[in-house]
């Protein structure tokens, strides 16, 4: 994830940190874990999984559209793949 904007980063990884505390969505917590089982350190799964929480964050701007729930999880579940690859 790029340093460009240490305060986006920051408030970025909460969200994912916040995602993996409350279990919500339960694939957050999966791939994680799927993520650490593969060798990425802890930091390194945060940000693949903050680089599609952006992702969604960006088409739901850029489109003016819902937050997609499935296609959040289907983007999760490509990791590390990231959905621009």
């Amino acid at each position: 994830m790029s340093e460009a904007n240490p305060a986006l980063k920051t408030a970025v990884l909460k969200a994912v940190d916040e995602q993996l505390q409350k279990n919500e969505p339960p694939e957050t917590n999966k791939t994680y874990k799927r993520l650490r089982r593969k060798g990425y350190s802890h930091q390194e799964a945060r940000e693949l999984i903050a680089a599609i929480l952006l992702a969604e964050m960006y088409d739901i701007i850029k489109y003016q559209r819902d937050h997609d729930e499935q296609k959040y999880v289907k983007n999760l579940k490509r990791l590390p793949t990231l959905p621009w690859d």
